[in-house]
């Protein structure tokens, strides 16, 4: 026995091969998201521009996330992931090119990203349908929370990297190396041998497989519910990290080493989150998703009401954990209930009512604390999105799903 090794990565070598593969990317993907404000200003950018060439990321959601959806039900779900891979190695090499030979500008990075967001799209919600064709049923909240791991994990070493690689060879050079972590990803990808899905619509239209989509998703109250708190989340809650939370620092927290100890802090507790769902199974997911997604909420409250810097580090870790519990039941739930033959489509809705609209939340944040004052905006934050989680706890499907059975003494069982 090989001690330490979770179980689904010993017993599932589908899943382990895409674990793999996922694993560098992730790094990479933290990387760059370090590094990509650093590019713009080495290019003459300014604050705003920061901002477009964010944006130029994001909003591409707004526009193929549901095209992405249909077509990962369409088509092989690693094949449409591997796609994307290439698409976004060759952007970033592209990019880390540009500002290497310095002749990067403004323009060629909201274009390279913007069409990068594309691609993003469509691997988004394919990798939440393929998951339950790598992994067996009763393994689905443990490879989850797995993958979560690499993204909080990626949180606390990611800046740390992308410190160095900025510091030794540029913005370019750190980019450059998240588009070697693709060409990783797409190696691994082309590996994969997953399950079909149990059945499919690949010869129906587009147009009618995105209405079935949409009805699968108006068809379960549970799943449009908790969609909605998702959302509040991401365009509510979340700027309150990527707006005010930083701004808030450079006035009153030592800046940014003020704020990296603050998202250090959140990256760790994420991190002991993942370890939990890797190891505790719920019986009812939806329940304890609707606590943690109100814990989690409180990231706004907290960095607006700390009374300094090391408590509301402590405190954000308390979120974090949350934060992994909430998005690991979540995903798992979606992946056990919703037919696998429609999953992508569904999951895309919940991408577009967070992710993509996320945006709208960014913009509005900063506009909102200079109208009603820095505070006042991040307690409303909370204000609103603790309560609308709670809110959740009302529907009896949401109290009634339950995850999928477990095999007998393969992991540990918690009620709730």
């Amino acid at each position: 026995m090989r001690v330490g090794v979770p179980s689904v990565l010993r017993e599932e070598p589908q899943f382990a091969r895409y674990f793999a593969g996922q694993l560098l990317s992730v790094l990479g993907d933290r990387i760059t998201m370090v590094a990509l404000p650093f590019a713009v200003l080495s290019v003459g950018g300014s604050a705003s521009d920061v901002g477009l060439v964010a944006a130029a990321a994001l909003v591409p959601f707004l526009l193929f996330a549901l095209v992405g959806g249909v077509w990962a039900d369409r088509l092989p779900r690693h094949r449409v992931m591997l796609a994307s891979d290439v698409v976004r190695g060759v952007l970033q090499a592209a990019i880390a090119a540009l500002l290497l030979s310095g002749t990067a500008r403004v323009w060629h990075l909201v274009v390279l990203m913007g069409l990068f967001g594309i691609a993003d799209a469509f691997f988004t919600p394919a990798a939440t349908g393929l998951m339950p064709l790598v992994v067996s049923q009763h393994r689905l909240q443990e490879a989850n929370a797995l993958r979560g791991f690499t993204f909080s994990t990626g949180v606390v070493i990611g800046p740390v990297v992308a410190g160095a690689l900025i510091a030794g060879f540029g913005p370019g050079g750190a980019i450059a190396l998240d588009a070697a972590t693709f060409g990783v990803s797409a190696y691994f990808l082309a590996r994969l041998n997953p399950r079909a899905p149990e059945s499919t619509a690949e010869h129906a239209p587009f147009l009618r497989q995105l209405v079935d989509g949409f009805a699968e998703v108006r068809s379960r109250s549970w799943l449009w519910a908790t969609m909605g708190v998702v959302s509040v989340y991401h365009v509510i809650v979340l700027p309150s990290v990527f707006v005010l939370g930083p701004v808030l620092a450079e006035r009153e927290f030592g800046g940014a080493a003020g704020w990296a100890a603050v998202v250090t802090g959140f990256g760790v507790g994420s991190i002991v989150g993942d370890l939990i769902a890797l190891r505790v199974r719920v019986r009812r997911p939806l329940i304890v998703a609707a606590v943690a997604f109100a814990v989690s909420s409180c990231q706004a409250l907290v960095i607006g009401a700390g009374p300094n810097l090391l408590v509301i580090a402590a405190l954000e870790a308390v979120t974090g954990v949350a934060v992994s519990l909430a998005f690991t039941l979540w995903e798992t739930a979606l992946q056990e209930h919703v037919p696998q033959a429609s999953l992508s489509r569904v999951s895309s809705y919940d991408h577009l009512v967070s992710t993509g609209l996320m945006a709208v939340g960014l913009a509005v944040a900063g506009p909102a604390a200079d109208a009603f004052g820095m505070r006042p905006t991040l307690f409303a934050m909370t204000a609103v999105g603790a309560p609308a989680a709670l809110l959740l706890l009302a529907l009896p499907a949401v109290r009634a799903l339950r995850s999928a059975p477990a095999v007998p003494a393969a992991v540990p069982v918690a009620t709730a």
